[in-house]
């Protein structure tokens, strides 16, 4: 599954869950700046994470980090060793943010 492929299937996840997607698909495609995370956050309405269980709260959020490795062109580096994520993990789970190692670890 290529990159392309992983965002639009994070992004799709996002919707299924309920969540306004309207500003964040844009900010993807656009130049960057630091604070895209929060731009996007802000633009989520909060109403959806009241609806949802601190388990898709959880899982917003995990997506909406991995969304921000993408734009800055993390994804894929596990967050704990730096080494690369394998494309099966990433396929299977393409919001993980560690390799299987470090998972297996935590």
């Amino acid at each position: 599954m290529s990159h392309h492929a992983r965002k639009l299937a994070l992004l799709e996840r996002l919707r299924a869950l309920g969540v306004r997607l309207d500003g964040i698909e844009e900010a993807l495609e656009a130049p960057h700046s630091k604070d895209w995370e929060d731009q996007a956050i802000e633009r989520e309405g909060e109403e959806v994470l009241e609806r949802l269980g601190a388990s898709g709260q959880a899982e917003v959020a995990r997506i909406r980090a991995a969304l921000g490795r993408m734009v800055r062109g993390e994804y894929g580096i596990c967050t704990r060793c730096g080494e690369e994520i394998s494309s099966e993990r990433l396929e299977a789970v393409p919001e993980a943010p560690l390799c299987k190692t470090c998972a297996a670890e935590v």
